[in-house]
C-alpha cells in the first residue's frame, strides 16, 4: 500500500491528511501547498508520493506504462492486497487488456448514440428546469442534480425502474473505497452488500432493454468482441462512473454559477454556452479530486526518483486549479475562459469514457435553466458531501428569479 522507507533526501514532504475532512471539505489551500513544495512531494501519513502540478500530474495520467492503473486507481496494492470486489475492467486494467474493452466501449457510447439521446434527454431536462423555475427555490443537488441524471441515464443503459436508488451509494461507495481504511470507507463498505448485489443482477443480459447501453455491450460479446465475462463487468463500470460524477458535475456547477451571478447573467444571456460553462466548473470544482497511480520502474519526475512500486497519488484538482498552467486568475471561475484541457476527466488511455454522457446530460438541463431563469442566487449555505475521492455538495440550496 505504501512505501516502507523515507523518501530520497530533498523531496519536499507534507504531514496533511488528504483523506481527512478538513481537506476533504476543502481542499484549496492544501493545493496551494502542495504545488508550492514542489513537482513531487512526499505525504508522510501515508508514506506515498504525491503531485499537484498540471504539468506533471497531466504526464503521469498519459504514460500508463510507467504509471501503471492495473494495481489499483486507490491506495490499495493489488499486486500486494486483494481488492476489495473484481476489478474495473476499464479503470483499474492497462494495455492490451484494457484497448480491448475500451474499443469495444468507444463502439458503444460512441458520437452516433449521442445524437440519438439528445432528443430523448431533453425533453425531460426542459420539464425539470420548468417546475425548479416556478418553485422560485431549490435545492441544485437533491431538487436537480440527483434527479435529472437518475431520471435519464439508467433508462439509456436499460434498467428497471425498480432500484435504481441503489446507484447513489454503489457509486458513492467505490469512489470511497480508493482511499485508505477509514471512516468514510468503512460506512460506505458496511451499507454496501444488498447494493452490490442488486448492482451486479443489474448487468446480466436478461434485465437490460433491448437498445440500451447495457444490451449493446451484450451485443459486443456476441459479435466476439469481448467476452461474455467481461459483459457484466463493463456494464458494471457504466453503472459505478456514469452516475454519481455527473450528479457532482452538476451540482458543482449549480453552486459555482450560484456564487458568480455576474457569470449566470452570461449564460442566461447565451444559454449556450452551457457547455462552455461545465467545462469551466469541472475545472475550477473537479468531482473527482485524486486518482492513484503505481509505478512500474524507477522513474525520474522533474529531479526525483521514484522507486518501483510506488503509489503515488495525483491531486487531478490541483493541477486543474495550478496557476503555472492556468495563469494567475486560476482560481477564479470564469465561463469564457479555454478550460479544454483539463484533466477532471483523466487524460490519456484511461480518460472517462462516459464523459459524453455527463457532457450531453449537463448541457441540455444546464441551459434548459439559464433560459428559464434570469438569476441565480444562493439560498443558504451549502453542505459538504464527503467522499475520499469525490468532491461535492450533500445540499446547495439556491434562489431563482424567471425570465
Amino acid at each position: 500500500m505504501t512505501v516502507d522507507s523515507p523518501p530520497a533526501t530533498g523531496v519536499p514532504t507534507l504531514d496533511d491528511d488528504p483523506f481527512g475532512t478538513e481537506v476533504l471539505s476543502d481542499p484549496y489551500d492544501f493545493h496551494r501547498r502542495l504545488r508550492d513544495a514542489g513537482p513531487v512531494v512526499f505525504l508522510a501519513r501515508y508514506g506515498i508520493y504525491a503531485m499537484g502540478r498540471f504539468e506533471h500530474v497531466k504526464a503521469a495520467l498519459s504514460d500508463w506504462a510507467t504509471f501503471v492503473s492495473s494495481r489499483g486507481a486507490g491506495i490499495s496494492d493489488f499486486a500486494k492486497e486483494k481488492p476489495w470486489r473484481p476489478p474495473s475492467l476499464l479503470l483499474e486494467a492497462d494495455p492490451p487488456d484494457h484497448t480491448v474493452v475500451r474499443t469495444a466501449m468507444n463502439g458503444v457510447i460512441s458520437p452516433r448514440s449521442m445524437r440519438a439521446l439528445r432528443e430523448r434527454f431533453a425533453a425531460p431536462a426542459a420539464e425539470i428546469a420548468d417546475r425548479l423555475v416556478e418553485q422560485g427555490t431549490f435545492d441544485a443537488v437533491t431538487d436537480l442534480a440527483e434527479v435529472y441524471p437518475l431520471r435519464v441515464f439508467p433508462d439509456a443503459v436499460g434498467l428497471p425502474e425498480e432500484g435504481r436508488e441503489n446507484l447513489l451509494p454503489y457509486g458513492g461507495l467505490a469512489f470511497n473505497a480508493f482511499g485508505p481504511d477509514n471512516e468514510l470507507r468503512r460506512t460506505a463498505l458496511a451499507a454496501a452488500a444488498p447494493v452490490q448485489a442488486w448492482v451486479m443482477e443489474q448487468c446480466q443480459r436478461e434485465n437490460l432493454a433491448p437498445g440500451g447501453f447495457g444490451a449493446q455491450i451484450w451485443a459486443a460479446a456476441d459479435r466476439g468482441e469481448i467476452s461474455a465475462e467481461q459483459a457484466p463487468m463493463l456494464v458494471r463500470s457504466l453503472l459505478t462512473a456514469g452516475v454519481d460524477t455527473t450528479v457532482y458535475g452538476i451540482g458543482n456547477t449549480v453552486y459555482g454559477l450560484s456564487r458568480h451571478p455576474e457569470q449566470w447573467a452570461q449564460l442566461h444571456a447565451s444559454p449556450a454556452k452551457a457547455k462552455f460553462a461545465f467545462d469551466e466548473a469541472l475545472r475550477w470544482e473537479s468531482p473527482v479530486q485524486t486518482f492513484f497511480r503505481t509505478t512500474s520502474r524507477e522513474v525520474e519526475v522533474a529531479g526525483t526518483t521514484i522507486p518501483e512500486g510506488t503509489k503515488v497519488l495525483l491531486f487531478l484538482g490541483s493541477a486543474n486549479r495550478d496557476p503555472r498552467h492556468w495563469g494567475a486568475d486560476a482560481e477564479a471561475l470564469d465561463i469564457n475562459r479555454r478550460a479544454a484541457g483539463h484533466v477532471a476527466f483523466g487524460m490519456g488511455v484511461h480518460q472517462c469514457v462516459g464523459q459524453p454522457v455527463a457532457r450531453l446530460e449537463t448541457e441540455l438541463v444546464l441551459s434548459a435553466l439559464a433560459e428559464r431563469a434570469r438569476s441565480l442566487e444562493p439560498a443558504g449555505e451549502p453542505a459538504p458531501k464527503l467522499n475520499n475521492t469525490l468532491k461535492g455538495w450533500a445540499s446547495v440550496p439556491v434562489r431563482v428569479t424567471p425570465a
